[in-house]
């Protein structure tokens, strides 16, 4: 997939990766700064694109859930999704709002705005003040990776 985003500006490949539910911007600052981009730049472009699916997930996975679950397929892998989400985020049910911040702030796969939306959705937390969790949670990891690959950066110059 990594080799697809080749056709793209940096700055578009960056700020798609970073929207994407894997990478998200763990992996698109580091990829950003590869890729030629300033690590301020990386990181900017890495939180947009990582707060850009925020707001409809967040609005739209329950009423779609509650239509998708008439199929057997799709109950399936919402039944999957929640208990996926209810034993990764264990922080979030204990201690809400904070500990939605701090679960979306983990530089860890599965532990970012993606799954800290699906969460939010079915610990039923107040959309809009998941959504400032979110945000500051996504601030958090990107202060974390853009460290991180500032200091690998120094750490081979």
């Amino acid at each position: 997939m990594i080799e697809h985003l080749g056709v793209y500006s940096p700055v578009v490949a960056t700020l798609l990766l970073a929207a994407m539910p894997v990478s998200e911007l763990r992996g698109a600052i580091p990829f950003g700064v590869a890729s030629g981009l300033a690590l301020p730049t990386a990181v900017g472009v890495s939180i947009i694109g990582n707060l850009l699916p925020v707001v409809p997930i967040l609005w739209w996975l329950a009423p779609v859930e509650r239509w998708l679950v008439r199929f057997r397929f799709w109950k399936r892998f919402f039944d999957w999704l929640d208990q996926r989400s209810q034993t990764r985020a264990r922080i979030v049910q204990r201690y809400q709002l904070l500990g939605l911040a701090l679960f979306v702030s983990i530089p860890l796969p599965i532990t970012g705005a993606w799954t800290g939306c699906a969460a939010a959705v079915f610990f039923r937390l107040p959309r809009r003040q998941a959504l400032v969790a979110i945000c500051c949670g996504v601030m958090m990891a990107a202060l974390i990776v853009g460290s991180v690959t500032a200091a690998t950066i120094s750490a081979f110059q």
